[in-house]
């Protein structure tokens, strides 16, 4: 079963050393910016030993960093009125790099609110903390998140300019922003590629339901898995399975999204592992013939807490995480569609077959592995070489499915064939 999914690579992001990095979150009346300065480049420009003597540093200058930021940053109208800006946060991140060792910088979120009326996309950033002491120092600004214009994540982020020291006149000109109006079904119709991108990265939820429908379309006889139920009798368990899914982690999705419910991340995770390896136990032998669809919605209930994380990190406003909520779990739902309807027809036939025994065992042992792997990583927080083979396996998962579709319909053909013979020899 692992051969039916598939998984995206992930894409990394990395600061451009020892520039400073000005990270805009786009929201429908204000604009939140996480400003990233190397210290080292800060502490020749501030004056304090920031980089030399970092331990503490916001504790200890605090409040003399704030007034540092406001003094250098600011954002206007186009006709030259002043926007509100605040900083909220300050925090030091340090990271060891092979090559450059212990590098470390100050992280300010800074609130920048237009006047009444005016454009939130359209807007002149002056900045110019540190370069108007070290002159070959650079801002790099980026579109981090503009929802409204279908940008969420760091895989979509776009640079808007650069800030820096103009040779030629000795002065340091302002960045104009000017980004596309943006609109409410651009921001919904990103959620829905969103949706489909999370659950087709997500193997662990789609192996939970493959694995859930792998006896499906059986019968139950002396507490062990019989034959083929019949078309209508498959179908009938089938839906219920996908739908009592689709219910649970629906309900918990939208809670989660909006805070109604949060649970630590690494339980959740472990509990959807666990999920797969009760899946498997069931596919090799009944624990809960007949009910299913109340494992499914349990389950469900777990898997949509996860799915909500997605939603709650991307930290947007009410009426963008409304619309959000509905275009994310509208994408999972097509994808999860898609999956099943590429699989379902393959198993409904393979299921009338002999061999489906041990396509049933085989996916279910391969099941069980990959998810007490998955526990095994998510409690200790160590991969290992098996779940690292599971996303691995899972490139090829179109062609896993193309070849299930092969033996379906040669071992239908002939079953179909022998039949004929019989009748035919009589």
């Amino acid at each position: 079963m692992i051969f039916l999914l598939s998984l995206q690579p992930a894409v990394s992001w990395s600061h451009p050393m020892p520039n400073t990095v000005v990270l805009l979150n786009v929201h429908a009346t204000r604009i939140d910016a996480e400003v990233q300065i190397p210290l080292n480049e800060l502490q020749a420009a501030f004056g304090h030993a920031v980089n030399d003597s970092s331990a503490q540093l916001v504790a200890r200058l605090g409040s003399p960093l704030r007034t540092y930021l406001l003094q250098h940053l600011r954002a206007q109208t186009a006709g030259g009125q002043n926007w509100a800006v605040s900083v909220d946060t300050l925090a030091v991140q340090e990271t060891q790099n092979p090559i450059n060792g212990t590098y470390r910088e100050l992280r300010a979120i800074v609130r920048l609110v237009p006047p009444v009326g005016a454009d939130v996309r359209r807007f002149v950033l002056h900045y110019d903390a540190v370069l108007h002491q070290v002159v070959t120092h650079k801002i790099l600004v980026s579109i981090r998140q503009d929802w409204a214009n279908g940008q969420l994540t760091e895989e979509t982020m776009v640079q808007v300019g650069v800030i820096e020291l103009d040779i030629v006149n000795n002065r340091i000109p302002p960045l104009t922003v000017n980004l596309e109006k943006g609109s409410v079904w651009t921001g919904f119709r990103a959620m829905v590629e969103l949706g489909i991108r999370h659950i087709a990265g997500g193997t662990d939820h789609l192996l939970f339901l493959l694995v859930l429908l792998l006896p499906a379309p059986l019968l139950v006889n002396g507490g062990r898995w019989s034959r083929f139920g019949g078309a209508r009798y498959s179908l009938k368990r089938l839906l219920l399975i996908i739908s009592a899914f689709t219910i649970g982690h629906s309900l918990t999705l939208l809670m989660g999204a909006l805070s109604l419910v949060r649970l630590p991340g690494q339980p959740i995770e472990v509990l959807i592992a666990v999920s797969i390896l009760v899946s498997a136990v069931h596919a090799v032998r009944p624990i809960f013939p007949g009910r299913e669809g109340w494992v499914a919605v349990g389950f469900g209930l777990i898997h949509g807490l996860a799915f909500a994380d997605t939603l709650t990190n991307l930290r947007l406003d009410a009426g963008p995480m409304a619309v959000s909520i509905l275009g994310f779990n509208l994408g999972i739902e097509l994808m999860q569609l898609l999956v099943i309807t590429l699989t379902i027809p393959w198993l409904m036939l393979l299921s009338r077959t002999p061999a489906y025994r041990g396509v049933r065992l085989t996916g279910a042992l391969l099941a069980a592995v990959a998810a007490v792997a998955w526990v095994v990583e998510r409690v200790t927080g160590q991969g290992n070489g098996v779940s690292k083979g599971v996303e691995q396996v899972t490139y090829y998962a179109p062609y896993g499915l193309g070849v299930m579709a092969v033996i379906a319909l040669l071992l239908t053909w002939r079953m179909k064939r022998k039949v004929n013979f019989l009748f035919s020899s009589r």
